[in-house]
């Protein structure tokens, strides 16, 4: 009775394991088990190992049997029977080990913080494009939970009669930007979000009161003040409470990962706004913030020092000097021709008023810029700066200007990144949030490239395809990363070709079935659907490692190599096999490069997006495999498809 209770168990399981999957899936998956389709020698070792696994964990929990006498894991020369059952592999394909992306190797949280490539928002308050979109705290919540370790967080001021000339100049050359974007029907009605005129009421004449920081602006209830507000400046984007993105922050920033977050701050407050700020930083973060190193910085923490902490990225202003300069340009006397608008007033009033207006431009309080420990942002100049060797700066540069500074100077762009922060972000330009090509900022060593997640475009997907599974904090390739701590001594001339192997790469997927596909947004007649699949290989281009322009610009495109199959009709398509290939393709670094699926819906027009995948080049596995895929809304969905994948690097 014991015998055939054992034979007639397995049946059952595997009847029940067999209704998880579409008829064309099990088809493959019982002439696989038939080993009419042999699994490959690597996989099938693998599959042993489960098999052993298994059985070793079945018989340590039951109390019948006597403990194994030997342990279970697989000898150096295989001579286990290569038989097993249906049974046997529906277990295996429906765990861990059955999908094509493999695990991320446990993170080594030792090295400096500029030794890692670092999950990265922009504007990330925005909930669709950089025009006139809401701003919402549901966004922070959302890229949080989803492994974002760096947010970014635009502050302006909260009532009028706190303003900034800093806002407003550079609001003024976003204004001017951004204008030529907006239909006719959408002319700008909301107004700077503060005006001339009361600017000039709050602003003193008199260049000496600039010598003093404003005494901090509180009230017994903070309903009844007005508090800094988030928005994108100078368009039609609503705004929402710098006290409630805190707030939100606060609430989601540890729940899937205890990594530190960065919050960069993009300060266009006025001062008495700006003391608000820190106000309601230290209360909101409290404990959670990074306290000032015992001596002046001179090397980064680890990220396993950092657990459950927030690092402030804010324009750092040496406290020392900004009093000094202050004071310099109130006494300097007046060199300038006095315009005719201004001749009610004496030349040395006027300089008074332009030198206050100049001091204010860059004027950072010293209690907001204090919160910026190891993450003080500075303007980038060029890369023989002072500041470019001082251990807790961060360079942020758009995507044109790294660009530019790619061309000019590669090899020292390259090696400074191997050192020290950088973050890199999409142009102004992209008013429908779209992104750059991240990949070619990562492998430049660029560690926070802040991209639009707002938009599930390339950009999005190659950034789930580096992240996933890691907590937002992923180690750079050996050749990418700098030197131990407390031996920072500049630049040097390495170049990005040196850091990693370069090699050929032969790549095969057989694409089998598919199985409960998501539909595209706002389709729902499954009837209807005729998916294909897409796939991409996103390489480097020998452009990169030479300091060459780039083609395209880093802009986020289709990858280098691209093939896709026929269309199938419905939700469980039968793609009987069909192979695409990328052969012999040359200059391939396999931590930096990404295997890109998309199913797109075959239409008359434009062929609307319904799932995708994205996997990077090393933690792709062989065999046959399940991709499982995310929605177009980039959101975990029961959709998968079973492919065979051959894979060979030299």
């Amino acid at each position: 009775m014991a015998s055939q209770q054992a034979v007639s168990t397995p049946d059952l399981s595997a009847l029940s394991l067999s209704q998880t999957f579409s008829p064309a899936v099990f088809t493959y998956l019982k002439l696989i088990a038939s080993h009419k389709h042999p699994l490959p020698a690597s996989q099938l070792q693998e599959l042993q190992t489960f098999i052993s696994t298994a059985n070793h964990d079945t018989l340590s929990q039951s109390p019948s049997h006597e403990p194994p006498q030997s342990p279970p894991h697989k000898p150096e020369t295989h001579t286990t029977d290569p038989r097993f059952s249906l049974k046997d592999l529906l277990e295996y394909m429906t765990s861990p080990e059955g999908d094509a992306m493999m695990p991320i190797v446990e993170t080594d949280l030792s090295y400096p913080i500029s030794n890692y490539f670092i999950n990265s928002s922009h504007n990330t308050y925005l909930t669709g494009n950089q025009l006139y979109s809401e701003s919402s705290t549901d966004a922070y919540t959302n890229v949080l939970l989803r492994g974002c370790r760096c947010i970014e967080i635009d502050v302006w001021d909260g009532d009028e009669k706190a303003s900034s000339v800093d806002s407003e100049e550079k609001g003024e050359e976003k204004k001017h930007r951004f204008w030529p974007h907006f239909p006719r029907s959408l002319s700008p009605r909301r107004g700077k979000p503060s005006s001339e005129k009361d600017h000039t009421v709050a602003q003193s004449s008199s260049g000496a009161e600039t010598l003093s920081l404003p005494t901090p602006w509180q009230s017994a209830s903070t309903a009844a003040r007005a508090e800094p507000r988030v928005l994108h400046g100078y368009t039609l984007t609503k705004e929402v409470s710098f006290r409630e993105v805190c707030v939100a922050v606060r609430e989601a920033a540890f729940i899937n990962s205890e990594l530190p977050v960065i919050v960069s701050l993009e300060v266009h407050a006025g001062k008495e706004q700006q003391e608000i700020m820190v106000e309601i930083i230290e209360q909101t973060w409290k404990g959670m913030l990074v306290g000032p190193p015992a001596d002046e910085c001179e090397q980064l923490p680890s990220p396993g020092e950092l657990r459950r902490k927030i690092l402030i990225k804010v324009k750092y202003v040496a406290p020392e000097k900004v009093n000094k300069k202050a004071a310099m340009k109130a006494a300097r006397p007046s060199m300038g021709r006095r315009k005719s608008s201004l001749s009610s007033s004496s030349d040395s009033d006027n300089q008074g008023s332009v030198d206050a207006k100049k001091t204010k431009k860059s004027s950072i309080i010293e209690s907001l810029s204090a919160l910026g420990v190891y993450t003080r942002s500075y303007h980038f100049k060029d890369l023989s700066a002072p500041e470019s060797t001082v251990p807790c700066h961060v360079f942020s540069l758009s995507e044109k200007k790294f660009m530019d500074v790619h061309e000019s100077h590669g090899p020292t762009l390259f090696s400074h990144n191997r050192n020290y922060l950088m973050r890199a972000f999409p142009a102004g330009t992209r008013v429908t949030s779209s992104n750059l090509d991240p990949a070619v900022f990562w492998r430049k060593g660029v560690q926070i490239v802040a991209l639009n997640w707002q938009k599930f475009d390339a950009g999005v997907m190659l950034n789930e395809g580096m992240f996933a599974g890691s907590g937002g904090w992923v180690l750079k390739p050996r050749g990418y990363r700098g030197q131990s701590r407390g031996q920072h001594s500049g630049v040097s001339d390495e170049s990005q070709a040196d850091a990693i192997a370069h090699q050929t790469l032969s790549l095969s997927i057989e694409f089998l079935a598919g199985q409960d596909l998501p539909l595209p947004i706002g389709d729902h007649k499954p009837a209807s659907f005729s998916p294909y699949v897409k796939c991409e290989l996103h390489v480097e281009k020998p452009e990169e490692r030479s300091g060459a322009i780039i083609e395209g610009g880093g802009r986020s495109t289709n990858g280098e190599y691209k093939c896709q199959t026929k269309t199938i009709r419905g939700t469980g398509p039968d793609f009987g096999g069909e192979r695409v290939n990328f052969l012999d393709v040359p200059g391939v670094a396999a931590e930096l490069s990404f295997v890109r699926f998309k199913i797109q819906d075959d239409e008359i027009g434009k062929d609307d997006l319904a799932a995708w995948a994205c996997i990077r080049l090393d933690r792709l596995k062989e065999g046959y495999r399940f991709v499982r895929l995310l929605d177009a809304n980039g959101d975990v969905s029961q959709g998968m498809l079973l492919v065979r994948i051959s894979k060979s690097l030299l």
